[in-house]
């Protein structure tokens, strides 16, 4: 009997860093999306952004967040089906290792299923957020505002 796309991804959220239940639940190809699809600037800072493929991929990426941050919370407060995709909603903390900065980021994350394993995987958050907490120093200098001035940061 299938098991519900909500039930797989809920195991796969709660088993993440676990090698065994990725490989069991995703799709030896999965694409994994993380927070852009290339970005070399945001790379040098979090090295696992962007698109990768394979198990591999989701197993490297949450074991390389585990050791930039550590994880506060991490906490899903809204889960959507329809078919065989499903969106999670949220929130988590992190601090992290280096800098010791604690910065809290909504997330959402976006799955594709097919055969019951998860074959597409986005994550999004707050990416100016996350990121400042390893900023050692210096300013940032922003022109946004069309009828408005430089901001520093």
């Amino acid at each position: 009997m299938a098991r519900e796309p909500k039930v797989i991804v809920t195991e796969l959220l709660e088993g993440i860093h676990d090698p065994k239940i990725v490989k069991n639940l995703c799709a030896a190809d999965v694409r994994y999306v993380s927070l852009n699809y290339s970005n070399p600037d945001l790379r040098k800072i979090m090295p696992w952004c962007g698109t990768g493929y394979g198990v591999d991929t989701i197993i490297k990426t949450f074991a390389d967040v585990g050791r930039f941050w550590h994880v506060d919370s991490f906490t899903p407060e809204d889960i959507f089906g329809e078919s065989d995709k499903v969106a999670v909603f949220g929130r988590f903390t992190y601090t992290s290792t280096k800098m010791r900065k604690t910065v809290t980021s909504p997330f959402a994350i976006l799955f594709r299923l097919d055969g019951g394993k998860v074959n597409y995987m986005q994550f999004m958050e707050d990416t100016f957020c996350t990121a400042s907490s390893f900023r050692a120093g210096g300013t940032w200098k922003f022109q946004s505002d069309p009828t408005g001035g430089e901001v520093e940061i």
